[in-house]
């Protein structure tokens, strides 16, 4: 490309090339190490020139999110979410150990961020997004059942990241990401409740297929509302479950009070015969 910019449009054109190494970082899922690709393919697959590339790369460097190795090209130094995690959502996750009644606080917020990033998704997701998706529902499929259910959690918060990866957001991309602790937590927790009611299982897995159907299908309207009636179903069917322990707890503390005392032996004297 034409590398006779303006320095003035030159460097707003690296501030968006920046955002979109940002974003490439988030949506490859690519960790502290690894490698991009070499100068000339990034400069190409991003339509920049190769100067404006390395203006680009030089920012996220003085950001601590790239690393340029002289002749050995350039590397992921730290993700986004590494440079933040954990400084809003670690006390969270005391917070919903604690006392479980929280569990609904992040139902409400994931109804609000997830229908939006479904959504979002089901408009933008390349045919590499839906691969992901299907597989992290395949993987979700698998870690069921098993004598990891904690696995089964982590599996199924990181389908759900999936979906939101692929909105090609990057807001929605970090404020999930950075949510993955607290999510993988809320689901353990909601999982270990959920399963005690017949044919839940059966329920959710067409739930999560209907999410990846919906997003393979392009149908942003579609895929909102199966993500509100999935979580709809979660928030409902835990409420309905803690109301019904609590009916049994108070009927079991009301069966353990004594339904009446033998009159003492004085008061049985003052009776009339």
């Amino acid at each position: 490309m034409d590398d006779s910019r303006t320095p003035v449009k030159t460097t707003r054109l690296a501030d968006r090339v920046a955002h979109e190494l940002t974003l490439m970082i988030q949506t490859r899922n690519l960790q502290a190490g690894d490698r991009l690709p070499a100068e000339r393919q990034l400069a190409k697959e991003l339509d920049v020139s190769r100067t404006c590339l390395r203006e680009a790369i030089q920012k996220l460097s003085s950001q601590g999110i790239l690393v340029s190795r002289p002749g050995g090209g350039t590397y992921v130094q730290a993700t986004a979410h590494d440079r933040h995690d954990g400084s809003i959502m670690h006390p969270l996750l005391p917070l919903l150990e604690s006392d479980p009644e929280y569990r609904y606080d992040v139902l409400e917020i994931r109804h609000a961020l997830e229908s939006t990033a479904i959504s979002h998704a089901a408009l933008r997701a390349t045919d590499a997004d839906k691969a992901r998706i299907r597989a992290k529902f395949d993987a979700m499929m698998a870690r069921h059942g098993t004598d990891a259910p904690m696995e089964e959690a982590r599996a199924d918060a990181s389908f759900h990241i999936a979906i939101a990866e692929a909105s090609h957001n990057l807001v929605l991309i970090l404020v999930m990401r950075s949510l993955f602790d607290l999510l993988q937590a809320s689901v353990s927790q909601n999982l270990g409740k959920l399963y005690t009611r017949p044919n839940v299982y059966e329920t959710l897995t067409q739930q999560h297929l209907a999410l990846v159907e919906a997003i393979e299908a392009g149908d942003p309207d579609r895929a909102r509302t199966a993500m509100r009636t999935h979580i709809d179903f979660v928030y409902s069917t835990l409420k309905t479950i803690d109301e019904d322990e609590a009916r049994q707890a108070r009927s079991a503390r009301l069966a353990a009070k004594p339904q009446g005392t033998t009159p003492s032996r004085s008061a049985r004297k003052r009776q009339p015969s």
